[in-house]
């Protein structure tokens, strides 16, 4: 899946929102995106994706939650 769509899976099934370093360790240990170059998907990819997408993430408090 995109990583788009794994932050989303992770953040659904959380309350409270996560921290983007613990987004991209759910992501990797479960595998829920593989990248390319098969490197694990780190914590600054999460922020970047978080921050192109306004309308779906938000970050309050250093944590990540969904708006919907």
């Amino acid at each position: 899946m995109k990583i788009e769509e794994a932050i989303v899976f992770v953040l659904a099934e959380r309350n409270g929102g996560l921290k983007t370093e613990q987004i991209a360790d759910i992501i990797n240990r479960r595998q829920l995106h593989v990248r390319k170059d098969g490197q694990p998907v780190t914590s600054a990819q999460v922020y970047s994706v978080v921050m192109r997408n306004t309308s779906v993430f938000c970050k309050t408090e250093g944590r990540i939650m969904l708006l919907m």
